[in-house]
């Protein structure tokens, strides 16, 4: 138990030390609340939609940039060839990578979950009665767990290809195409659309473009349940190549 202390102690020194991933993450914290203001003050909100949902429009590109956080927390380091330095302190390779995953998760949690909690109160307060508010208790706690998915499918994607580019346009193409391809996949649709970090917060979300042609026929809290558990499988993959390669 000390030496992942001293490992996650470790991480955390790296990470706000590195102004790409401290930069990123806060982009990522901060986007909800303008979108929420931008949305109410354009008046561009859909008579069907919801509060909840108009407020948290931004949340996708802000999912986005905590999966690319993720990836640039590890692929930072094999960038420079301060991986090395890293594995030379903290010799377990798996506590590296558990706390990395501590760190990315609890983080991007911390921040997400006020960010977009108040978004959806800056959206309420600035759009009229016309509008259906949503369901925000338990949502906006699963929408806070989605920015940390996000963050670990970004780890371990950036743990397995180690290079910063090819893992970030990988962990988007993830994000984005499941979504996109799903329609082609038949019976099949539910879950391939609904595979993605994306899918979960549309539905958890509560928009109107959350629709079982867009992002499949699974609920909310299963969706986000089938994305944690094969982004759990994907680290489980990087500890063991992890521990196989060279650095």
């Amino acid at each position: 138990m000390a030496g992942f202390r001293r490992a996650l102690a470790f991480e955390w020194i790296k990470f706000r030390s590195v102004r790409s991933t401290v930069w990123t993450t806060a982009v990522a914290a901060l986007l909800p609340v303008p979108g929420a203001v931008f949305v109410a003050a354009s008046g561009s909100l859909q008579p069907d939609d919801t509060v909840l949902g108009g407020s948290l429009t931004l949340t996708v590109p802000a999912l986005m940039l905590a999966a690319v956080a993720g990836a640039l927390t590890v692929c930072g380091e094999y960038g420079s060839g301060t991986i090395r330095t890293t594995f030379a302190v903290v010799p377990g390779r798996g506590s590296v990578l558990a706390a990395k995953a501590v760190l990315v998760a609890g983080l991007l949690y911390a921040l997400a979950l006020p960010s977009v909690a108040g978004a959806y109160l800056v959206g309420g307060g600035m759009l009229d009665d016309g509008y259906a508010q949503g369901d925000p208790v338990p949502a906006l706690f699963g929408v806070a767990a989605a920015f940390s998915v996000a963050g670990l499918l970004g780890l371990a994607v950036g743990t397995l290809l180690r290079h910063a580019a090819g893992a970030v346009t990988a962990v988007l193409a993830v994000l984005l195409l499941p979504s996109m391809l799903g329609p082609l996949f038949g019976d099949a649709q539910r879950w391939v659309a609904g595979a993605s970090p994306t899918a979960a917060l549309e539905k958890l979300t509560q928009t109107s473009d959350a629709s079982a042609d867009a992002v499949g026929s699974l609920g909310a809290w299963p969706s986000l349940l089938l994305v944690a558990g094969w982004t759990g499988l994907a680290l489980l993959a990087a500890a063991v190549v992890l521990r196989r390669r060279d650095a």
